[in-house]
């Protein structure tokens, strides 16, 4: 078996990596994109209001960093989903589905889990698989 090269994925469009990770790693034709929470890019500050808010945000800048690797929502085939409270599933997950789940749209495979915390003492953070586009 021989090892595929990774190459990392960086863009300013969605927040900066603050420790020893990578915004996404990309092996192949597949995407490995890091979780992410309600930073906003330009400011580092957890974006005002409450899982609604911090849920478009967060979708957001998976959107950027999949658009940094050349990739749109449609190529993401599986997330994991934490919640700080299983209570707000059903209003992140209306929000997901219009930016993973539009019709037409095969929707990703997804776990969703409920945790103790999460950065920043922020409500969600979204982590997603991608598979397409060119490895170079």
């Amino acid at each position: 078996m021989t090892a595929q090269a990774k190459t990392a994925i960086s863009t300013k469009e969605a927040p900066a990596a603050i420790g020893p990770y990578s915004q996404a790693v990309r092996v192949g034709d597949m995407l490995y994109a890091s979780g992410q929470v309600a930073l906003n890019p330009a400011t580092g500050q957890l974006v005002a209001g409450g899982i609604a808010e911090q849920t478009v945000q967060v979708l957001e800048n998976v959107k950027a960093v999949l658009a940094g690797a050349g990739l749109d929502m449609a190529h993401v085939v599986k997330t994991t989903v934490f919640l700080k409270h299983m209570s707000d599933f059903a209003a992140m997950n209306e929000i997901y589905a219009k930016y993973l789940a539009p019709e037409g749209v095969v929707a990703p495979s997804r776990s969703t889990v409920a945790v103790a915390g999460l950065p920043k003492d922020a409500l969600v953070e979204i982590e997603v698989i991608a598979s397409g586009g060119s490895s170079t």
